[in-house]
């Protein structure tokens, strides 16, 4: 796997961390990899193919040690000897050239047993990643953190269509598969029975919010030990303290709660992570894409904790 090559195209590190090529005696755990692609239909909100980048920038005022971990390391980077492979090679607003291309990506991976941790791009990405991840998980489920199902009726590859589509190609498990947070507007009626429809358990936020113990309790239980994707939309966050999504919408966690959400994800089969929708046009003096790269630590921390659990996932990797 490298930097640079037909699939990757360089840029900063995340958090610094190497190519694998670099240190080829470690495999890595796990791998951080942008994704700079969007739709591009917003009348005038576009600019999540930039997010990788901001993401990457703002890591830098990450640092490795958690003074305290919710887990049984404080340095999940390097436990993890994580390695960052840049950004995949895509056309924003190109989905038949641009989505072969990342499930190439998310698949060079996945082959190796190490965990994908991804940064957007808007949510269309997830769909060419969970038909990688999928290949090698059966059973996948997806916990999908969105302001937003992205599970409509209608037709084509979009962001709103990411978990329709999902679905009708067997990617996951709707039944055990879970939306939370649904909030806002949007342009068309019946999203909520429509995603239920398809199998998926919907939470939205009015249900979700005060009762976060009781939903979490569910998920673990209908979860189990199947393998999960997580997948994390910045417009779960209110607006307050991440401006700079693709569709934000009013009403939404705080960054103390959505930190404290993920943490409370500790001990899930996790198999990959998708953070998405950074949009820095529109993002006020970085803080969305320094939260969004928190959020990205905070995935460590939860594959750490997976390593931990599940270790005979990852025995051929720790020779």
């Amino acid at each position: 796997m490298q930097r640079g090559s037909p699939l990757f195209t360089p840029a900063l590190p995340f958090m610094n961390a190497p190519a694998a090529r670099e240190r080829p005696a470690l495999p890595p755990l796990a791998t951080v990899i942008g994704i700079p692609f969007d739709c591009g239909s917003h009348a005038f909100r576009i600019g999540a193919r930039q997010g990788p980048d901001a993401i990457r920038e703002q890591a830098r005022l990450l640092r490795p040690y958690d003074v305290a971990p919710a887990g049984e390391t404080d340095n999940a980077f390097d436990f993890l000897r994580l390695t960052d492979l840049g950004n995949v090679a895509c056309t924003p607003g190109d989905v038949e050239a641009s989505f072969p291309q990342i499930e190439a990506a998310i698949e060079q991976v996945q082959r190796t047993g190490a965990m994908t941790v991804t940064m957007g791009g808007d949510g269309a990405v997830s769909l060419p990643q969970m038909r990688a991840v999928a290949r090698h998980h059966p059973d996948l489920v997806v916990l999908h953190f969105d302001s937003h199902t992205d599970t409509y009726d209608i037709g084509g590859y979009n962001t709103a269509t990411t978990f329709t589509r999902a679905a009708e190609e067997k990617l996951v498990d709707p039944a055990n598969s879970f939306h939370v947070g649904t909030r806002g507007l949007t342009f068309m009626p019946g999203v909520i029975p429509f995603g239920r429809s398809v199998g998926y358990n919907v939470v939205p936020f009015g249900e979700f919010a005060p009762r976060q113990e009781e939903v979490l309790a569910r998920i673990r239980e209908q979860v189990g030990d199947r393998p999960v994707y997580l997948c994390f939309d910045m417009d779960l966050f209110d607006p307050s303290c991440a401006p700079g999504v693709c569709t934000p919408e009013w009403g939404g966690l705080t960054a103390r709660e959505g930190l404290s959400l993920l943490r409370a994800l500790r001990g899930l089969n996790f198999v990959a992570f998708d953070v998405n929708t950074v949009s820095p046009p529109h993002d006020v003096g970085g803080m969305t894409a320094f939260l969004a790269a928190t959020v990205m630590q905070e995935f460590l921390c939860l594959a750490a904790e997976t390593v931990r659990v599940f270790p005979q996932r990852f025995a051929h990797l720790m020779r």
